[in-house]
């Protein structure tokens, strides 16, 4: 039996969050909700999900300043990150450098988009754990 992964989905819109906690759950993921970037910080160190999906523009602490703080510690470096933004924003390649930021996706987006996203970071992450251990 497969282990259950863990996404924290941190955004401050009660609809997104809705939508894409229902996708993937009914995908076999178990989800984390947060509304905004400091109280997806300290779920994130309680809980260490195998993925994180932000928000960019949030109160308290954006996406990014989330993604930065949680590489800045030893035990949540690790954990890869998928940001949703607005669309026409950008992020430079610099952040992505600096940060576990696997992907980008463009407000509006399909449920459907977001799922096969998170599939193909799960999947790269099993594949590196494997080589890992071997």
């Amino acid at each position: 039996m497969k282990e259950l992964k863990t996404i924290l989905v941190v955004d401050d819109e009660t609809h997104i969050l809705h939508v894409v906690s229902l996708k993937l759950r009914n995908a076999g993921y178990e989800v984390i909700t947060a509304e905004d970037g400091e109280e997806g910080l300290a779920k994130a160190q309680v809980h260490m999900p195998d993925l994180l999906i932000t928000d960019y523009q949030m109160p308290f602490m954006t996406g990014l300043e989330l993604c930065i703080k949680l590489c800045e510690h030893e035990k949540t470096k690790e954990i890869p990150a998928l940001m949703l933004t607005a669309r026409g924003f950008s992020l430079a390649n610099e952040y992505l450098e600096q940060t576990n930021i696997e992907g980008v996706l463009t407000k509006p987006f399909s449920p459907r988009e977001v799922l096969a996203r998170v599939d193909e970071i799960m999947n790269r992450s099993q594949m590196m754990e494997a080589r890992k251990a071997s």
